[in-house]
């Protein structure tokens, strides 16, 4: 029971709201009811009724996860990515202030143990989201960065920003080499102070869809 009362679970993931911009030139998530409790209820003599929700939405939409065929056609997609490398897997966190630089380097991780675990970037960006600064220059990891995590065994990588990749230039070097190495990234996640350095589990699990390469996810670490 002690064991029990000393862990602590830390939400790691934005909510998704009707008509909320995650990525903009992206169409909002649009959410409504397929079957309400009043309609439901003459179906039933005993009083019970039910409510089917309905959400068309892209799937970049929200704290969402990148399998490898987001990328590359003959990459994994969500039902084929391994869930050693999405639920309790050991995690750090590596912390750059957005105020102190944009551009997150391979000397960022250089010294921390990052093989096999789930590296999560804190930059404090999520404090932006739902505004429109969150889309304007932003925090990235650079391409010297990527390949460093991935000659380093990370299992998947996490940031509170809106890219992994700077997004106002024409090119994707971190996702082209992450998930051109099978390392799932998670994106848009929140709440990134509330973790410790390291000594946590993260977890980041989308619905095992075959054909799609991207999906929300209930992103937590647990502590303790």
């Amino acid at each position: 029971m002690a064991d029990h009362e000393e862990k602590r679970i830390v939400d790691l993931s934005h909510v998704i709201e009707h008509g909320m911009t995650t990525y903009r030139g992206l169409p909002p998530p649009q959410i409504c009811d397929f079957w309400t409790r009043e309609g439901s209820a003459a179906n039933y003599d005993d009083g019970s009724s039910f409510h089917i929700g309905r959400i068309d939405m892209v799937a970049n939409t929200g704290t969402y996860l990148d399998s490898p065929f987001h990328r590359y056609e003959d990459g994994a997609d969500l039902s084929e990515l391994s869930l050693a490398s999405l639920a309790d897997v050991p995690g750090i966190v590596v912390r750059r202030p957005w105020e102190n630089g944009l551009s997150i380097g391979a000397d960022a991780f250089e010294g921390r143990e990052v093989t096999g675990k789930a590296v999560l970037v804190h930059t404090g960006w999520d404090r932006n989201w739902r505004t429109d600064s969150y889309f304007g220059e932003h925090p990235y990891l650079t391409a010297e960065a990527a390949g460093w995590l991935a000659d380093n065994g990370a299992a998947i990588i996490g940031i509170d920003s809106c890219n992994i990749d700077n997004m106002h230039a024409r090119a994707r070097p971190v996702h082209t080499l992450l998930l051109g190495a099978e390392i799932p990234i998670c994106e848009h996640m929140t709440g990134l102070s509330g973790l410790p350095d390291e000594g946590f589990r993260f977890s980041a699990v989308p619905p095992k869809v075959r054909g799609m390469g991207t999906f929300p996810v209930r992103a937590y670490a647990v502590l303790g």
